[in-house]
């Protein structure tokens, strides 16, 4: 097992394998979906940009991207570099970043989430295994209750009448061939052989390739029996993300989720024929904008939170839009806040503190075309750097008669130093691991935006 933080350490890899892998990841990366996940130039770029390969020394080193790779039986997880320690790290440690990723997802804004690993009886250091998990337990559940059935358009030949009859094929395929007893009839029939199951058989057909786990397995081949008679389709993520649902199906809509969440983020096919290959990958500064909007959405009392405004441009021709990752409302004020996946610092001699010069420039577009004059930046707090104290600048507007802008950045606790794989197993409902890590949050974003301290 290989286990690369973003940005920070190198492993080496056989050289017999090195060039195959540098291959295969081209290969994800050109069969991924086009999503709002990658920027406008990795959506165009054909070179893969997971990992960097370096061939004078057949070593990796990750890029932005935390997920896992199946590559020719050997496992490479790729960890969020806020974790990153220079000492090596054990498959408990793993498991414990594995389910802060696992925390933080579910507060995404369109993932419902199952948050139990009641039965998960050995640690599943693979962020993968424990996403197949949630997602197979929670899936046979529900079908053991109800699978899902709809009315969906059949045309079909049958002796009387029923919807309506299609002329067209009536005359050409059955008058035409003096089979007159049988009507060409367009009618909507109740089925089980609907989109959304075709949709779960076809994620079930990925993952049962893709696991190691003998209990993934067996969960997902019992899905699979209880869908035997559900057509095998090819499904996009972009078709799964469209399902919708009546109200009273409103719990089939977290398996909506997992299944686009799967479809989205992974690739697997026989590579060489040889092997089942898996790549499961996430960026992560998505992951954190959409935790940060997701948690304030849903904890924070008296903030209307809008993510990803757009309309608003930097100039005239309106050829450059603006795009903040939050504008919140509080109802005596609003604020621009834009969460930063980097790596900040408090630190006597850098008076900038890691904080980006380029990042200031973009927070002053925003604070002047918006007409906000107060904006926070907000970062992850980390494992190994000192933790940021005060970083408060105020920028006067010249154009604009003085007018102060103020900009503040914070470092906000998303992660519990003190949480242990054995604490996480004790609780059925693996998000009670983190309600002092909740509560921590809530204090401190309610005092960066109420108090002003």
């Amino acid at each position: 097992m290989i286990n690369l933080f973003e940005y920070k350490n190198r492993a080496s890899l056989d050289e017999e394998h090195f060039e195959n892998l540098e291959i295969f990841l081209d290969s994800v990366w050109n069969k991924r979906e086009r999503t709002a996940y990658y920027t406008e130039e990795e959506n165009r770029e054909e070179i893969q940009r997971f990992l960097q390969f370096f061939h004078r020394t057949n070593e990796l080193k990750s890029n932005k991207y935390v997920g896992v790779i199946h590559f020719q039986n050997q496992t490479i997880n790729l960890l969020p570099k806020i974790f990153y320690e220079d000492n090596e790290v054990d498959d408990s440690q793993i498991f414990v970043i594995n389910t802060h990723i696992l925390w933080w997802l579910s507060y995404c804004r369109k993932l419902k989430f199952p948050n139990y690993l009641s039965g998960l009886n050995s640690e599943k250091a693979d962020f993968f295994e424990v996403l197949i998990y949630l997602f197979s337990k929670y899936t046979k559940d529900i079908l053991n209750s109800s699978v899902y059935q709809k009315y969906v358009e059949i045309e079909n030949e049958i002796n009387n009448v029923k919807g309506r009859i299609n002329f067209n094929s009536y005359i050409k395929e059955n008058l035409g061939k003096a089979r007159y007893h049988k009507v060409s009839c367009i009618y909507d029939s109740f089925e089980i052989d609907n989109e959304f199951n075709q949709c779960i058989k076809y994620v079930c057909k990925i993952l049962i390739s893709a696991t190691s786990d003998y209990q993934n397995k067996r969960s997902l081949n019992d899905i699979l029996f209880l869908l035997d008679d559900v057509s095998d389709v090819t499904i996009s993520a972009d078709q799964c993300k469209r399902m919708r649902f009546n109200p009273i199906f409103s719990h089939f809509e977290t398996v909506r989720d997992y299944c686009s969440l799967f479809l989205e983020n992974s690739i697997s096919f026989n590579y060489k024929n040889e092997l089942k290959l898996f790549a499961f990958l996430l960026p992560m500064e998505y992951v954190f904008e959409d935790f940060i909007y997701g948690f304030i959405d849903r904890e924070i009392e008296g903030i209307n939170p809008k993510g990803q405004v757009t309309g608003v441009y930097l100039d005239e021709a309106k050829t450059f839009g603006l795009k903040p990752d939050l504008i919140l409302d509080l109802g005596f004020k609003k604020v621009i806040a834009d969460t930063k996946y980097k790596l900040v610092y408090s630190n006597d001699l850098n008076p900038k503190c890691g904080v980006s010069q380029s990042d200031l420039y973009q927070m002053v577009s925003y604070a002047i075309r918006f007409s906000i004059n107060e904006v926070k930046l907000f970062y992850p707090n980390s494992i190994n750097s000192e933790p940021l104290k005060n970083f408060n600048i105020k920028i006067k507007d010249t154009l604009a008669d003085g007018k102060e802008i103020e900009v503040s950045a914070y470092q906000l606790p998303v992660i519990d130093l003190n949480l242990t794989s054995v604490e996480i197993k004790s609780h059925q409902n693996f998000i009670k691991s983190f309600e002092k890590l909740k509560n921590d949050l809530i204090v401190k974003l309610e005092k960066i935006l109420f108090t002003n301290k």
